[in-house]
């Protein structure tokens, strides 16, 4: 039997969160959570395409849908830890100061940076999805049969 444990499935759940992130938002959290720690880039941000693939129905066999722009970097913090970012669209700063979250919460202070940037970000789109769903709930339409009373 294949072992269905993933170790990399929080980091993928963080990189997802931070990659879904308004612009701008990374980096406002991460400069009130912490002062931002000395790196070397080990890729600076650059900006480039990539395919986009779907599938029909969700299920079925995949296709290419088209290009997306995205930005994307990688660092390493002085102390050795490395943060990768790649981010939709063309938005260097953000790339990094995911690129810098990433890092950061490989280290020791993962639990203060988790509680400040994290969980607020997730909150957020928590409060989007449900804003959403509310208005689009409010459009829906109930059909239903009615018996006319004849046979």
């Amino acid at each position: 039997m294949k072992d269905t444990f993933d170790e990399n499935a929080p980091r993928k759940a963080w990189m997802g969160l931070l990659a879904r992130a308004p612009e701008g938002r990374v980096a406002a959290l991460l400069d009130t959570a912490c002062p931002r720690p000395n790196f070397d880039w080990l890729r600076s941000p650059e900006i480039g395409s990539t395919m986009v693939r779907g599938r029909a129905g969700g299920t079925g066999a995949p296709f290419n849908l088209g290009e997306m722009t995205v930005t994307r970097c990688a660092l390493t913090l002085d102390t050795g830890q490395v943060g990768h970012a790649y981010i939709q669209g063309r938005r260097k700063a953000d790339a990094e100061a995911c690129a810098l979250v990433d890092a950061l919460m490989q280290t020791t202070n993962a639990d203060t940076i988790r509680a400040q940037i994290l969980e607020p970000l997730e909150a957020e789109v928590s409060a989007s999805r449900a804003q959403r769903a509310a208005k689009a709930a409010a459009t829906k339409v109930d059909f239903f049969t009615m018996v006319r009373g004849e046979d």
